[in-house]
């Protein structure tokens, strides 16, 4: 076991889209000792379990596979010196910016880093989480789990299967164990509107006549070894099971795709402030974190619907890590301005913005709480409105973008909110 420390200028934990793409940006930005942490035997993250095509349209302008746009990042390190270190755990990350490390190869250890980029990535709710009532037989998988089984592991889950939630993954999942001949009975949502991507919904649910029960959800769970039935219900406004609307379904599995969590553990232990709409953590417009020196971005950040996003992101934190390490010390900020969540809109990433810092503008993540036809997205400041953008449709399984330009906020009050309305008519 060893406990020599050892000095990096940059270590990222997450060799996935976001941890990839964050150290290759700092290797271009300068940095030569840079180390990727990766708990998994290889890089690439969950992007290895996607097979389905549908990545890179804005990154790359061409469509790939998962594994595909992973290579391409992988192949991109690979030209670089970076270090990796994979199947290896980080334990703990400390506000003096030290690593925790734990691995076969490796032992115990503790590095040093001029700066440190989170990009853990996130893990799914279970039932444990959600609470469905009923029998606790086989047969009952989240939808990362079933993915990596049928794509990796070359184990098919079940012959009939009930989808509860339609994420993304669980959307594919209809699809893919559709291909591999088993029989989807239904996709139940609980909300009035899907969770996912509205190309998926087409593409997996409506190309192979699997039912999309909106409003609905499970209520009990039946089967002594292995899931025998499920019972549906639907739900009234108050997302409450409505009595005699139960329909029951004969299967043998589960599929979860009940929403997705952020890894924030490390972020939480090193007292980096976390936003309770995200589950990540608070960051400023070049992806800093509430402790200096240390950078969030990609799932670990807040939950992303396109791996194209997670890239740029992940790119500007490199970059930002690659300064901050290369100054030895934070900038001399401005005034930082609040992003505040307006009507219609869930939660804003950056959560604050430095003027001074900016650049020639921002870009500002966010997803809206419910659907919405012609409308408009506004900033405003002091009562007073900045800017607008048109959007034709919006929808809480998708992220939405916006652009606010330096020049916009020169003299603006602390505070700037982020809000939707219906287009006039």
């Amino acid at each position: 076991m060893s406990l020599g420390q050892t000095q990096y200028e940059l270590i990222v934990i997450g060799g996935g889209p976001a941890g990839l793409a964050a150290a290759h940006s700092a290797w271009q930005s300068g940095l030569r000792k840079i180390l990727i942490i990766e708990r998994d035997k290889e890089l690439g993250g969950i992007l290895n379990q996607c097979i389905h095509n549908g990545f890179g349209l804005h990154y790359f302008k061409e469509e790939l596979t998962g594994p595909e746009y992973a290579e391409r990042f992988v192949k991109m390190v690979e030209r670089t010196g970076i270090e990796v270190m994979l199947d290896t755990m980080a334990l703990e990350i400390t506000q003096g910016r030290e690593v925790h490390i734990v691995g076969k190869n490796t032992g115990y250890r503790i590095l040093s880093a001029g700066s440190i980029v989170l990009a853990m990535g996130c893990r799914e709710r279970t039932r444990g989480a959600i609470g469905i009532p009923g029998s606790r037989p086989a047969g009952i998988f989240t939808a990362g789990t079933a993915q990596r089984y049928v794509n990796i592991e070359g184990y098919m889950v079940g012959k009939r299967a009930v989808i509860l939630g339609s994420g993304d993954i669980g959307l594919i999942m209809a699809r893919r164990l559709t291909l591999e001949g088993a029989k989807v009975l239904a996709c139940v949502e609980l909300m009035p509107y899907s969770g996912g991507l509205t190309r998926n919904i087409v593409q997996c649910l409506h190309d192979y006549d699997i039912p999309l029960y909106l409003s609905h959800t499970v209520t009990e769970i039946r089967g002594k070894k292995r899931v025998e039935q499920v019972v549906v219900s639907k739900v009234d406004e108050n997302r409450r099971p409505i009595p005699g609307s139960e329909m029951v379904f004969d299967c043998d599995t589960i599929i979860l795709s009940v929403g997705l969590i952020p890894e924030n553990e490390l972020a939480r232990a090193a007292g980096i402030e976390l936003d309770s709409r995200t589950g990540g953590a608070v960051v400023r417009e070049n992806m800093e974190t509430s402790v200096p020196g240390i950078f969030a971005c990609g799932n670990a950040l807040h939950v992303h619907d396109l791996v194209d996003f997670v890239t740029t992101e992940g790119e500007k934190a490199g970059a930002s890590a690659a300064e901050f390490a290369a100054r030895g010390a934070r900038p001399n900020n401005g005034d930082m301005m609040r992003l505040v969540s307006g009507d219609g809109v869930s939660y804003t990433v950056p959560q604050h913005i430095c003027v001074d810092d900016m650049g020639e503008s921002a870009i500002v993540f966010f997803r809206v709480n419910r659907i919405w036809g012609e409308s408009r997205v506004v900033a405003s400041a002091g009562g007073k409105q900045l800017t607008a953008y048109k959007r034709e449709h919006m929808a809480p399984g998708e992220i939405e973008r916006i652009t606010l330009p330096k020049k916009l906020l020169d003299g603006v009050c602390s505070e700037i909110t982020i809000y939707c309305e219906e287009a006039a008519k």
